[in-house]
């Protein structure tokens, strides 16, 4: 009976009265638009401009949206900095006349331009894009794609034979991105060395290595300590430029008047008057 009775109690306590469950229902309410709000605000940058300049042109997908408004909250948030974008023959032809901006509020200073990669290949659209990006104004950098499973003194010298930096150009780029099949990491940083090397001692400057950050914090941080690099890292919740990098390459979905559809976007970390001291 004791027991029983007992039982009973519990299971009375444990139930909820109307006006209990409306109080609960209402603190997650309560809870969830605290949350709205406080994403709300911390994107605030980036979701005026959609609302005001965006909601007018085709989007295709709803993560397209979220991106603008991240593109847009990033380069508010680096208001100052020297802002820069890099192509290869995979944009198409560019209309260098009309590249000036992203989204038509932040000016473009610099570019990046791929010019070869591996022993043999060149880029198809190095010459143009080249020639244009100067006649505009832009200041310039030639990187060369990396592959780990061919000759990295081949490579050097292939590029070397089609690149031609001048004073106000930017160091010679170096990007590695991709794991060996046939060699040990050991090999592949090695190789790397050589390359960076026999490319310091034609143009007289040290390159600067480009990759993504895992790549970069796993491999190539402690073993080219001193080196300037250029990060890449699309990560939606990383919005500010980390110390140790010199370029932040923070999306590839970005658009540019002149250039066929989405471009990646670059963040110097300063402003254009420290990245003159930069140029060569």
């Amino acid at each position: 009976m004791a027991l029983r009775k007992s039982s009973t109690r519990s299971r009375s306590k444990s139930k909820k009265t109307p006006m209990e469950k409306w109080l609960v229902r209402s603190v997650w309410i309560a809870i969830a638009l605290l949350v709205f709000v406080g994403v709300a605000w911390h994107y605030r940058n980036g979701l005026a401009y959609y609302f005001s300049f965006k909601t007018d042109k085709k989007i295709s997908a709803e993560e397209q949206k979220l991106i603008d408004v991240r593109n847009v909250e990033v380069l508010t948030r680096h208001h100052g900095n020297a802002i820069g974008f890099d192509v290869s023959e995979y944009q198409g032809e560019i209309d260098w006349t009309k590249v000036d901006s992203v989204e038509s509020l932040y000016p473009i200073d610099f570019v990046f331009i791929r010019s070869t990669a591996g022993k043999d290949k060149m880029d198809a659209c190095f010459k143009e894009n080249w020639v244009g990006a100067g006649k505009r104004g832009l200041i310039r950098g030639a990187y060369h794609y990396y592959r780990p499973n061919e000759n990295s003194l081949e490579q050097a010298a292939h590029f070397i034979l089609n690149v031609r930096l001048k004073p106000g150009d930017l160091p010679p780029v170096l990007d590695i991105e991709k794991i060996p099949e046939n060699q040990s990491m050991d090999s592949l940083i090695v190789g790397l060395h050589r390359w960076l090397n026999a490319v310091e001692k034609h143009y007289k400057v040290q390159p600067i290595i480009y990759s993504g950050e895992k790549y970069y914090d796993d491999f190539l941080k402690e073993e080219f300590e001193g080196y300037t690099f250029w990060i890449a890292n699309y990560n939606f919740f990383v919005e500010q430029i980390e110390d140790e990098w010199t370029f932040w390459q923070f999306t590839e979905s970005a658009e540019i008047p002149g250039v066929p559809g989405p471009v990646d976007i670059n963040i110097y970390n300063g402003p254009k008057a420290r990245l003159q001291k930069l140029r060569i």
